[in-house]
């Protein structure tokens, strides 16, 4: 039997559909974990896999969608081992035993992983490498136990993501697909978009990468669509049966089975060539699909040649259009930056960062080498903290190879990573680095014998470097040749040689380049006047990264001057918003809000509501001390924090402020509450709280990442927030409703079988305390959906539900 990436090269290929809502049809309790029915009744789940090969399906999932280690531990009713075995021998059972179509071959086998349920650190409480390890025990019982490849699926977090993809990839021979859940706006839950999160899953390696669950295939083709136009490798897509609502207590789904395979021809038309169903779909409508589509042409993508890095949330592409690399976070020449790292001053480099973002930069360059530190772990640590308020993808600048690899590993997104050379060592040392965790690397155009004195030669090193990234399978895409810059006090001709390197590396060889660009000036007066005069010049000749200050006013003149000139600023958009309205007088440009050429700014004059806003703890903390010393805690809360609060919840609305930023800023608050909470104590006063919130994940539901975000920001507008945690009983909150008398209750579930646990608890709530008010989320949930459960409201994300609190205890 060829395995299934050949069958893909040649036809339409199709996934299972639902589970957990067939599983209901068959009774299935409210909150009983579906995976411990592998055990319970292994008949059911093999009938189930068997109807869907012969409704013409080609991959079965196995039902271990959420089986890990949180669920499946010591002291459970079932073991991890257990249950995942019996979910194995149940689909080979399927796939030995069915009677399937005409012309088909014996069923694929996915070994299916889903999400943890938990948000990874440093914005939750699960380490990056714990959840590998949750991942990593599934996938080696998969493989042993026969799968063909490995389905990570519904997955929100692109973090999330990456852990299980490296754990697939380095604990099996298997091919890796992933599909993720993107909501109608195209972001997942952590602020990621189709683009970033193409540019990393790529990276990593996946065979295949696409969409499931949360849409319908109808509300799926925009995103689809945007897929498309980035994507290299076969796309996946497994939707809902449309919109989901309740009748009767059951799930059910507003689209049939004709509609569904309709739709699904549609969204093979647009190129998706590995389709199938997700929650609500049955086997009537994939053997409506498999006959609709089977006969489809197959096309897969077209090998886009697209330099590409990202964070979680913004793709960078490095193209015609320069990109700006802020060069601060970097010890060489920078003492203040150097004592920094010694005393592991964190809140120092974050400054630098938020400074450099404001000022321009598109990447931010992360170099903390120095001899008397730890470098692989303060490397991690500042990757972490960096990524946790600014959503810019990052260079990792190391010449220590274990803090690189560490710092790739834990990195969130696809990196730029400086740097390779020619020298053979080098490159095998790196090139297996940036093939197992991804990333564009930065090569310098030097080997064994030195730097090169002509172009000619830093052009026979940059094809040496492309040749020997092509042996590890890394695309010449994913190279930027750094055509090296020296200084012209040494070499007067330095110049001209760089020059013509860039040029000939974009017109003879089609690649893209970079220069740290204020080597060029190194031992001259003024230096900034020729570092953009050098940069303008540059840009000239082909360059496409540079390595430079964003908060230097000279060379960002040349930057926007360039683009202007260029034609790469329409209606000279960028030029105008950056520098109308400002005064131009002999010899400078008065800026307001830039920093001084000759540096960065120390952002010690920060006021506390831009700390809040940016997510800088240390610094709010600060701020709120200073201030306290003139104002009332009560003025400071309400003129200072909830503004800031209120601003940052509106940019996360809009789409402009992503889930960890409104996480951290939440944080910094949260730093700011506590110095006003001891001020008060010492007063003998008390902060008022506007109220009491139960929230609470219902009965056989653990995925409690929503909750908890909105449990963060409730407290800091002041909430006394009663948490019951998650897989809560529908007394118990109903118990803690009636003796504490609250006014809201917050409801969260993730999974389709966990909403008739949620639907209880309203009834029960309705039965016992008619007066609470009822707020859902979860992302198996629409507004159409919370009203047939009985909610009052329908809470899309964390900033609805505190706004809907606020309406509720002031009337807003």
């Amino acid at each position: 039997m060829a395995g299934i990436l050949e069958e893909i090269k040649k036809r339409m290929v199709f996934f299972d559909g639902g589970t957990g809502s067939l599983l209901q049809a068959c009774g299935l309790e409210p909150g009983e974990l579906p995976e411990t029915w592998n055990v319970k009744h292994p008949d059911i789940i093999a009938k189930l896999h068997r109807d869907y090969l012969e409704a013409g399906a080609d991959i079965i999932k196995t039902n271990t969608f959420g089986a890990n280690g949180l669920k499946f531990h010591k002291g459970a009713e079932f073991d991890l081992e257990e249950v995942v075995t019996a979910a194995f021998r149940n689909a080979r059972n399927a796939v030995d035993t069915a009677s399937y179509p005409e012309g088909k071959g014996k069923g694929y086998i996915a070994l299916d992983l889903g999400p943890t349920g938990k948000l990874l650190k440093p914005l939750g409480d699960l380490d990056f490498e714990d959840a590998y390890q949750m991942f990593s025990k599934v996938v080696k019982i998969g493989e042993r136990e026969g799968a063909d490849l490995v389905l990570i699926e519904t997955m929100s977090d692109s973090y999330e993501a990456k852990a299980a993809v490296l754990a697939a990839k380095e604990n099996s021979s298997l091919p890796v697909f992933v599909t993720m859940i993107f909501d109608e706006k195209g972001k997942l839950l952590t602020g990621g978009n189709v683009e970033s999160t193409v540019a990393l899953l790529e990276g990593l390696g996946v065979d295949a990468l696409g969409i499931n669950c949360g849409l319908g295939p109808v509300q799926m083709k925009s995103i689809l669509a945007d897929i498309m136009k980035v994507v290299s490798i076969p796309v996946i897509v497994n939707p809902n049966a449309g919109l989901p609502r309740s009748e009767g207590g059951k799930t059910v789904y507003d689209i049939d089975a004709g509609e569904f395979a309709d739709a699904m021809k549609e969204i093979a038309e647009e190129g998706a060539c590995v389709i199938g169903g997700c929650c609500g779909t049955t086997p009537e409508h994939i053997k409506k699909t498999v006959a609709l589509c089977k006969d489809f042409p197959v096309r897969l993508p077209d090998r886009k040649n697209r330099t590409v890095i990202s964070s979680y949330s913004q793709a960078v592409l490095i193209g015609d259009d320069p990109v700006i690399i802020g060069e601060r976070i970097n010890p060489t020449g920078k003492s203040k930056f150097k004592q920094a790292l010694r005393d592991h001053n964190l809140e120092y480099i974050l400054r630098e960062g938020v400074t450099q973002q404001d000022n321009g930069a598109h990447v931010l360059d992360v170099n903390v080498g120095l001899p008397e530190i730890d470098e692989p772990s303060m490397m991690v640590e500042v990757i972490r903290e960096l990524q946790s308020i600014i959503d810019l993808p990052l260079q990792i600048d190391t010449s220590n190879t274990e803090a690189m690899e560490w710092a790739m590993r834990v990195y969130n997104g696809k990196p730029l990573i400086n740097s390779v050379n020619g020298k053979k060592e080098v490159m095998e040392t790196i090139f297996p680095l940036v093939k197992r965790y991804g990333g564009v690397v930065v090569a310098l155009a030097l080997d064994e014998d030195g730097i090169p004195e002509t172009a000619d030669g830093r052009i026979a090193v940059a094809n040496k470097i492309y040749e020997k990234a092509g042996e590890y399978g890394i695309e010449k895409k994913d190279i930027i040749i750094d055509a090296l810059c020296m200084t012209v006090s040494s070499d007067s001709k330095g110049a001209l040689t760089t020059l013509e390197t860039l040029r000939r590396i974009r017109d003879e060889l089609g690649g893209r380049t970079i220069l740290g660009v204020s080597n060029i000036s190194f031992g001259l007066p003024q230096r900034e006047i020729i570092n953009s005069t050098f940069f303008a010049m540059a840009l000239q000749n082909g360059l496409s990264a540079a390595i430079i200050n964003p908060n230097s006013e000279a060379m960002m003149r040349s930057y926007y001057s360039f683009r202007t000139l260029a034609g790469l600023d329409p209606q000279c958009s960028g030029y105008i918003s950056v520098y109308s309205g400002q005064v131009a007088t002999l010899g400078e440009t008065v800026k307001q809000g830039t920093a001084s050429s000759s540096g960065s700014t120390s952002g010690k004059d920060m006021p506390l509501s831009e700390s809040i806003a940016k997510g800088l703890k240390d610094r709010a903390h600060a701020a709120v001390t200073e201030l306290l010393k003139e104002l009332e805690p009560l003025t400071i809360i309400n003129e200072e924090m909830i503004p800031a609060l209120d601003r940052v919840g509106k940019g996360f609305e809009n789409g402009t402020v992503f889930l960890p930023q409104l996480l951290m800023s939440a944080e910094a608050a949260k730093a700011a509450f506590e110095v006003i909470k001891e001020k008060m104590a010492e007063g003998g006063m008390a902060q008022e709280k506007k109220g009491k919130i139960i929230l609470a994940t219902v009965k056989g539901d653990i995925h409690d990442i929503g909750k908890n975000i909105v449990k963060v920001l409730l407290e800091n507008y002041s909430y006394d927030v009663i948490d019951l945690g998650k897989d809560v009983p529908p007394e118990k909150i109903v118990e803690t409703a009636v003796r504490e008398g609250v006014k809201l209750v917050g409801l969260s579930a993730l999974m389709t079988t966990t909403v008739p646990s949620m639907e209880e608890t309203i009834r029960q709530l309705r039965e016992t305390a008619p007066a609470v008010k009822v707020m859902v989320g979860g992302a198996v949930l629409t507004e159409g959906y919370a009203k047939t459960i009985g909610a009052d409201q329908y809470c899309r994300d964390a900033m609805a539900s505190v706004n809907y609190a606020e309406g509720i205890f002031h009337g807003k």
